[in-house]
């Protein structure tokens, strides 16, 4: 085999090594069946939270940066994990916000969900309890 084959057969190993090593990243970090039916069910205040965090100028540059990566990885159609595997499917996604509304509150702080939440108090303590924040 030429070193040109070795090559790129080392990368797609190295990539698909990578890529089983983030689902099961995923799925020893998944949310309980509780906070991922809060999460899927509060989808639409949740979306207008991250619009309205990443357009408010008063937050950090790479806040708000981080902010419209993670609304782009949601409208894309390819997922990291595909969903028809079972539980992390579909998890993949609310792991992912969880993870960006922990990093966002810890550098905008959390009075910027406070301030920009379109919903009602109970789904915004659902929101803080997905992102393992006090409520």
């Amino acid at each position: 085999m030429s070193s040109g084959w070795q090559l790129v057969t080392a990368v797609v190993g190295g990539v698909l090594v990578l890529w089983i090593a983030l689902i099961i990243s995923l799925w020893l970090t998944k949310p309980d069946d509780l906070r991922l039916r809060d999460a899927m069910r509060l989808l639409p205040d949740l979306v207008r939270l991250l619009r309205r965090l990443a357009a408010d100028r008063s937050l950090p540059r790479g806040v708000r940066v981080r902010l419209w990566l993670l609304l782009g990885y949601l409208a894309l159609p390819i997922d990291l994990v595909p969903d028809f595997i079972p539980v992390i499917g579909y998890a993949d996604d609310a792991v992912i916000v969880a993870i960006a509304l922990r990093s966002v509150s810890r550098r905008a702080g959390t009075a910027a969900l406070d301030r920009h939440w379109p919903g009602t108090p109970d789904g915004l303590a659902a929101i803080r309890r997905l992102a393992g924040l006090p409520t």
